[in-house]
């Protein structure tokens, strides 16, 4: 079932000509495709952000104990 917003969207596209409704439904296709993958990054962050604290933690401690030096970005 469509909701008004829908109802709303699809009343102002059958408005176009044909042309400009393939265009309008091209940029739909672009756009919800990098929502999907945005929500997957989102979800994959969320899966491992865990992980990242627990590794900026371990950072900071091996920094204040002295076990760390600057990075040499010229040896990568």
């Amino acid at each position: 079932m469509a909701t008004p917003v829908i109802t709303t969207i699809v009343k102002m596209i059958e408005d176009l000509p044909e042309a400009a409704q393939e265009n309008v439904a091209e940029h739909l296709r672009v756009y919800l495709a990098e929502m999907q993958a945005e929500q997957k990054w989102d979800q994959a962050f969320a899966r491992t952000q865990h992980k990242l604290v627990q590794a900026a933690h371990q950072a900071r401690s091996q920094v204040a104990e002295g076990k760390s030096k600057p990075m040499d970005f010229d040896k990568l």
